[in-house]
């Protein structure tokens, strides 16, 4: 039998899962100022899986690193969660959040604004 596609399966899912908790906490402590050193550690981590002969861990250093970059989105999105109030806001950082229109959305395809959103045009 062969487990390799297995064993990279779950670590992906590991790694991922792994990822979810850093990101809410590093929003909550430093807010996004940190985005750069999730760029780094992506960027580091992919080029390192192009030098790593054995295929398992070459893989997971690859999902590792494509993980890291994809924080950096999801920690600028957290941002918008909590200013939604659906995370807690550090007390300590309050300045640093803005209001946002309860219409707004985190998908950039629409530009802010919620497919659901009813213009006010009457």
């Amino acid at each position: 039998m062969h487990f390799t596609g297995i064993i990279i399966a779950v670590s992906t899912f590991l790694i991922i899962g792994f990822f979810h908790p850093i990101v809410i906490k590093a929003e909550y402590h430093t807010g996004t100022r940190l985005w750069w050193l999730f760029l780094i550690i992506g960027v580091a981590c992919i080029a390192g899986a192009l030098f790593i002969e054995n295929d398992i861990l070459s893989a997971l250093i690859g999902v590792l690193g494509a993980s890291s970059l994809w924080s950096i989105g999801e920690l600028f999105s957290q941002k918008k969660r909590v200013e939604k109030g659906w995370f807690p806001m550090n007390p300590r950082r309050r300045h640093e959040y803005s209001k946002i229109d309860k219409n707004e959305t985190l998908c950039p395809v629409h530009h802010g604004r919620s497919i659901y959103a009813v213009d006010d045009e009457d």
